[in-house]
Formats: C-alpha cells, sequence, structure tokens
C-alpha cells in the first residue's frame, strides 16, 4: 500500500514539470490524474471479485506490474494520449493493490474492522511520505523523467515480492465471535447491495468528503504556486525545505496516522458518530485554508487538517460498508462502493476550470459545503437508515434460522 501510494500522492510534484516540458497545460495534465483516480476505483469491485474467488495473491501481481509500467509511460509520453493510458495502466495497478489489501484485512479482523481497515489503508496515505522528499530531489537532479522511471521500477518490483506472500484470510474463531458494532448476520452479495437504499446514501457520503481531499490532493501544487510561496524555503527541525515539498510530506504523514485511529474510535463510539466529527472537520479545515492559507506557515497547518479528517473514509466507509453488508464478499462490495473516490475525481478538472474564473475561493466554499453535507447526513440520515437495515436482517436471520431447523430438507431435493 505505501509503494503505490505515490501514484497519487505524489503527483503533484510532476504537474508543473510536466507542463513546462510539453506545454500541454495544466488542466490537460490534471485529466490524467482523474483518469487514474476513476480507473482506480471503478475497476476496483471487478478487482475484488477476483480476489474473493482466486485469492489475494494473483491480483497483487498483476497490480505490481500496471503500477511500475504505468509510471514509465508517463516518463516517455510524447503527448497527452500516451499520458491518458499511463493512467489508465497506472489505475488498474494500484486498484488491484488498494482494493485487496482493504478486502482482507476486513477479512482478517471482522472484531475490529475500523482499526484493521484503518492500519492498512494508512499504508496507502503515509507511505508517500517517506519518498516525497526523495522524489522532489530527484526531479530538481535528473528531470522528472528520470524520476518516474527509477521510482516505478523500483516500487513496482518490491509490491511484486511483497506480492508472493499474501494467503487467503482465515479469521480465528475468537476474533468471528466478538462483535465490537451492530453489524449483519446476513452476507450479501455486491448486486444485492447496489439495490439497497443504504448503499447509495453512503456513496453519495463518500463522493461528497473525498472531494475536499482529491482537490487538495491534486490542486495543492498549484495552488501553493499562486500563493507565491511554493519554493519559499521552510525550516522544520533542522532540516530547510522547499514549502510545498514539506506540505505534501506533513500531508501524507496527517492522511496515513489518522486512518487507524479514526478506525479505532469508529470500533467505540460507533461509525456514524465518527464520520460527523471528520467530515465536519474537514469542511471547517477547507474554510480555513481559504481565510487563512495565504501565510505560509497557516497553509502548511490547514492542508494538513484536511488530511487529518478526509483520511477518516478510508477506514470508516470500508468498516461500515462490512458492517452493513456481511464479510464474506466485502472485498467486491468495499470495492464497489470505493468507486465513490473516483466519481469525485472527476470533479479535479472542474475545480481548475472554477479557479480560473471564480480563484480559489469558490473551490474552497464548495469542497466544504458539500463535506458538511456530508457530515450532517451522516448523522441524520445514514445513522436511523442503517439501524433499521441492520435489525431487518436479524429478522431475516432469525426466520431463515427457524426455517432450517423445522425444515431440514435441502433446497433442491426431491424427497
Amino acid at each position: 500500500m505505501g509503494l503505490v501510494a505515490n501514484l497519487q500522492y505524489a503527483w503533484t510534484l510532476f504537474v508543473e514539470p510536466m507542463n513546462a516540458a510539453h506545454h500541454w497545460g495544466l488542466a490537460s495534465i490534471q485529466t490524467a490524474f482523474s483518469i487514474f483516480i476513476v480507473t482506480e476505483t471503478w475497476l476496483v469491485p471487478i478487482e475484488g471479485w477476483l480476489v474473493d474467488r482466486f485469492g489475494p495473491r494473483p491480483v497483487v501481481i498483476g497490480g505490481a506490474l500496471c503500477a511500475g509500467l504505468g509510471w514509465i509511460l508517463y516518463a516517455v509520453a510524447p503527448n497527452l494520449a500516451v499520458l491518458y493510458v499511463g493512467a489508465v495502466i497506472s489505475g488498474i495497478g494500484a486498484g488491484c493493490v488498494y482494493g485487496t489489501c482493504v478486502g482482507n484485512a476486513l477479512k482478517w479482523f471482522p472484531d475490529r474492522r475500523g482499526l484493521a481497515a484503518g492500519l492498512t489503508a494508512a499504508g496507502f496515505g503515509a507511505g508517500a511520505a517517506l519518498t516525497v522528499i526523495p522524489i522532489a530531489a530527484m526531479i530538481e537532479r535528473s528531470g522528472y523523467q528520470h524520476t518516474l522511471i527509477f521510482f516505478g521500477c523500483l516500487q513496482g518490483g518490491v509490491i511484486l515480492l511483497l506480492a508472493t506472500m499474501l494467503v487467503r484470510p482465515n479469521p480465528p474463531e475468537f476474533a468471528r465471535s466478538i462483535k465490537r458494532v451492530v453489524a449483519t448476520k446476513i452476507d450479501y452479495t455486491t448486486g444485492e447491495m447496489v439495490r439497497a437504499p443504504v448503499f447509495w446514501v453512503l456513496y453519495a457520503m463518500f463522493v461528497c468528503v473525498a472531494t475536499g481531499g482529491i482537490i487538495a490532493t491534486a490542486q495543492i501544487g498549484p495552488i501553493a504556486k499562486e500563493y507565491g510561496f511554493a519554493e519559499t524555503p521552510i525550516s522544520f527541525f533542522a532540516a530547510t525545505l522547499p514549502l510545498l515539498t514539506l506540505t505534501l510530506s506533513i500531508n501524507n504523514v496527517c492522511n496515513g496516522f489518522t486512518r487507524p485511529i479514526c478506525g479505532a474510535i469508529s470500533d467505540r463510539i460507533g461509525r456514524e458518530n465518527t464520520m460527523f466529527i471528520t467530515f465536519l472537520g474537514e469542511g471547517l479545515a477547507l474554510l480555513g485554508l481559504m481565510h487563512f492559507g495565504h501565510n505560509p506557515y497557516l497553509f502548511i497547518v490547514f492542508s494538513g487538517l484536511i488530511f487529518v479528517f478526509y483520511g477518516d473514509i478510508f477506514s470508516n466507509f470500508p468498516a461500515t460498508c462490512a458492517d452493513t453488508f456481511g464479510a464474506k464478499y466485502a472485498a467486491g462490495n468495499a470495492g464497489t462502493l470505493y468507486t465513490a473516490k473516483g466519481t469525485a475525481a472527476l470533479l479535479v478538472p472542474i475545480a481548475s476550470v472554477l479557479a480560473v474564473h471564480g480563484g480559489w475561493n469558490t473551490v474552497f466554499i464548495f469542497s466544504a459545503c458539500i463535506a458538511i453535507a456530508g457530515s450532517v447526513s451522516a448523522k441524520f440520515v445514514l445513522a436511523p437508515m442503517r439501524q433499521r437495515w441492520i435489525e431487518d436482517s436479524a429478522k431475516q436471520s432469525e426466520r431463515l434460522a427457524f426455517r432450517n431447523t423445522y425444515d431440514p430438507t435441502p433446497l433442491g431435493s426431491n424427497e
């Protein structure tokens, strides 16, 4: 997860050098980022189905090959068409790794799904923090093309090695018997899940909250450049770094460490209560960046806060999905919900257009409003809907158990 994260979280470092080399325009280059996110997320249901059927190892091996090849295509792309093909291949690779790892965590630890999903997703959030500084330094020293090829081969190769160590989940009996949160007793297939209204409420909330974080991920570099301090040297723990490089490192750390924390909190106080707090926090952090972000130090602070709260969606939503629809098809189901991130990514080019015509304040206000709408929906829409769904599933489970007790004849028997 940490090795595949740079496909997303280090992207902003390559945007300006790529535009300087080819003059394709920021909006056109950022379209590749949207294609990557859409491909990464919208194909995860298929990849999750493959994991549920064949196990995690072959899926992640394929993901490792695609992740490495995608970076190489980014480097050698002579035109936007090849760049977009590289985005598709990179997205397939990232989706294979991400969907498999999160789905596995949900199955391995049914008693602590929030924490397990959060710890796993933390690799994706914080993993890039270890390499942002080396990537930025290599771009400065050797150019963005050499950097893409080097890190593509390195990261793809290590993911391939680690993929051979993955095994099918087989949680211990004590974990299966412990329930810290209210959860369904029935395993729903993906087809059954998408017919449930509660799923679409979850999906809409995911889109609302993911939008602010994804826009910040893709646009934090251009925003810092427009504010005039992207290259401003900032001293931090006896080191002096350009403000943008330091901001990205802090953002990735914040995005990573908050995921297991929020997951663990949601195991204790409930999924919707945690969502209400964190989604509201993201909206307020976006407004804070709008009002105070022209100060370099407050830019770093509020940018980091956005990612502190944004990271919750990657632990809380998969856990909520498994609680609501069961663990048997968790990889496919959580992957289907994860496509909401791709839907949110479609708004990144729109954010670029809004910034041109209305300024970044328009983008911040839009993102903050829908994040806050997601917060309110968690408490007052999702919570009662999910409670009714789980109660109905419990009644259905009892009816099935009663029927099986008094009518043990196997279905399809002629006797």
